[in-house]
């Protein structure tokens, strides 16, 4: 089961290559919502959910909005992808110096 505890996650309005599952009532950190699995058109791994409803009005402002878990999807490179909070130094010229 995703629960987002310990990973980096993006709050979106869509993402593409993806589709979503049945949609099922789960309680999360944040209260009671309805939402559906998110699956790579790809390889059909879960790679987040679709927040569909939310039962606290203050949590309204997520339906219809997505979370990616960004260690489950992979560069083109086959790596997989995690992101640094480091400050980013340079640019591509870098490499020049």
């Amino acid at each position: 089961m995703l629960d987002g505890w310990t990973q980096d996650l993006s709050l979106a309005c869509a993402f593409v290559n993806v589709t979503s599952g049945v949609k099922e009532d789960r309680m999360m950190i944040t209260g009671m919502h309805t939402v559906s699995d998110i699956f790579c058109v790809g390889c059909g791994s879960i790679v987040g959910w679709k927040y569909e409803a939310a039962h606290e009005k203050s949590q309204r402002y997520k339906e219809g909005k997505f979370i990616l878990e960004r260690y489950k999807v992979s560069g083109p490179d086959g790596s997989h992808y995690f992101v640094t909070h480091d400050a980013h130094v340079g640019g591509s010229d870098v490499d020049d110096v």
